[in-house]
């Protein structure tokens, strides 16, 4: 029994990954377009037009970005790689079932929606790494100073996003997707610390401690402390501690929500 419920589980892998290679190039714009518009016009055009956006500690701007900027591609990448699916296979045409039925628990292919979601994640944040050294005007100086933070962080940060994913397919109406973006994504975007170190937010505390409830910012701030060590960041092991609990967190919600659906 457990041997045919992990060739299944593989055979689905497979199958996702299959799907992928023939979409590769649009999968890649759609990750890439964003990080991309946003290096072109803060750091190039603007610093082109004297209207830079200045240092952190001595670092520019762009390499403060990084690091934020491969969280969002990480989020982003989740969210559309289970959330927007299932809000179509739990539609009137009930194409999960036809994954149900496959020799494996119920659970399991929600969890296995969540694995390919991080590798999909993964790729995609490390498809923003060259952008930064061919878009900005001003040298970008990132490397890997901690490999077993940044590999910790990738995948914790993937898993993260699709147990996010299926917290939303599966909670979330399809009609209500839509708003669900603009008024849960969007905001933990801009409010996720893509844009500038955790530690500085001490000028507003309210808000330094509110956004801790935000997964993001543990995904920047563990990016961060991996590839730019010379800017503030969070404590690495806040960073993965607060990871960790958003995982169990969102995967229980989830797991839940995906049980709930399927069984009714």
């Amino acid at each position: 029994m457990r041997a045919s419920a992990l060739t299944a589980f593989l055979a689905m892998l497979q199958r996702d990954f299959r799907v992928l290679q023939r979409e590769l190039v649009p999968f890649a714009v759609r990750i890439l377009m964003q990080p991309l518009l946003f290096l072109f016009v803060f750091t190039y055009l603007m610093p082109r037009i004297g209207q830079g956006a200045g240092m952190v500690g001595g670092t520019n701007f762009a390499t403060v970005l990084l690091p934020g900027l491969m969280a969002v591609a990480i989020m982003f990448t989740g969210i559309a790689a289970v959330a927007l699916p299932l809000s179509s296979e739990f539609g009137i045409t009930r194409e999960i079932d036809d994954r149900v039925m496959s020799p494996l628990p119920v659970f399991a292919v929600a969890v296995e929606k969540v694995c390919f979601s991080a590798f999909q994640s993964i790729l995609g944040a490390l498809l923003v790494i060259p952008l930064v050294y061919i878009v900005p005007s001003a040298p970008v100086r990132v490397h890997v100073s901690n490999w077993a933070m940044f590999v910790l962080t990738l995948v914790l940060a993937g898993l993260v996003s699709g147990a996010l994913g299926l917290a939303i397919g599966s909670n979330v109406q399809p009609r209500q997707i839509g708003l669900v973006f603009s008024i849960v994504v969007i905001p933990i975007t801009f409010l996720g610390c893509v844009y500038y170190p955790w530690a500085l937010l001490w000028h507003v505390r309210w808000l330094q401690i509110l956004v801790l409830i935000n997964p993001i910012v543990y995904m920047s701030e563990g990016l961060r402390t991996a590839l730019t060590p010379g800017v503030p960041h969070m404590p690495p092991l806040a960073t993965l501690l607060g990871l960790l609990i958003s995982l169990g967190v969102l995967g229980t919600l989830g797991l839940r929500g995906f049980l709930r659906r399927v069984i009714s």
